[in-house]
């Protein structure tokens, strides 16, 4: 289901064009204070946000490379970095060494001197830069001996629909996006307690599925346990 297919259901669905709706200024000129593709497009990014906030599918995770400066225990995060999966060091051999994640407490008290430098073995997601505030960064230790490649794995909110035209979640999942979409929508149209619920339900339904896929099925052979993975029976 594309964004056109997906924007048309949700008017079908819910027997509402959204008119957009306006107002006369003191001025005389007319305002326009809602706009339909805008509203729906409203409950279509609320419904992706909670399904992304629910269950890790693949199109979440990022890869990207970078740099490890020398006597530098900082790294930062990627502009869109919302979570970690993973940091892996790579040395001038090609060997990964995967990162222990602790918080900047236990690194402080293992390497109180950042003199101290060797190969990390530890990160803590550190807080925001000091020349961005919304740009989050990381502490590494030990302070690293000389400039390594660093590897990372990250969770991050793909483009909308909205805005793509197309989705992962779209192409491979619908119903839980469309569902979820039609549940913000009847809350917003203050809707019949008994159509919410059959929503909501068919929602859950939907979500639970795609926990089946996206927490069991393709996390039964994870390595690290550390990843949430749900027993699929």
């Amino acid at each position: 289901m594309n964004y056109t297919e997906l924007f048309s259901t949700i008017k079908t669905y819910t027997e509402n064009d959204f008119p957009s709706t306006s107002f006369t200024g003191t001025d005389g000129t007319t305002v326009v204070t809602t706009l339909s593709p805008a509203q729906i497009n409203i409950f279509i990014t609320q419904a992706e946000d909670r399904i992304y906030n629910s269950v890790q599918i693949p199109s979440l995770r990022k890869n990207v490379t970078g740099t490890l400066t020398a006597s530098n225990q900082y790294l930062s995060a990627p502009i869109d970095f919302l979570a970690v999966y993973s940091i892996a060091v790579i040395d001038s051999s090609f060997n990964y060494t995967y990162l222990l994640n602790k918080d900047v407490n236990f690194l402080r008290e293992a390497y109180p001197s950042a003199v101290y430098t060797a190969i990390p073995k530890y990160y803590a997601l550190f807080g925001p830069t000091l020349s961005n505030v919304n740009e989050l960064s990381f502490m590494l230790s030990p302070t690293p001996d000389i400039n390594y490649n660093v590897e990372m794995h990250y969770f991050y909110y793909p483009d909308s629909i909205v805005t793509a035209g197309t989705s992962w979640l779209g192409d491979n999942y619908s119903p839980v996006l469309l569902y979820g979409a039609l549940v913000e929508a009847y809350t917003f149209m203050k809707g019949e307690a008994d159509m919410i619920a059959i929503y909501n339900g068919k929602y859950t339904e939907a979500m639970g599925q795609l926990k089946r896929l996206g927490d069991g099925l393709e996390r039964q052979d994870a390595y690290r346990s550390g990843q949430y993975r749900q027993a699929v029976t």
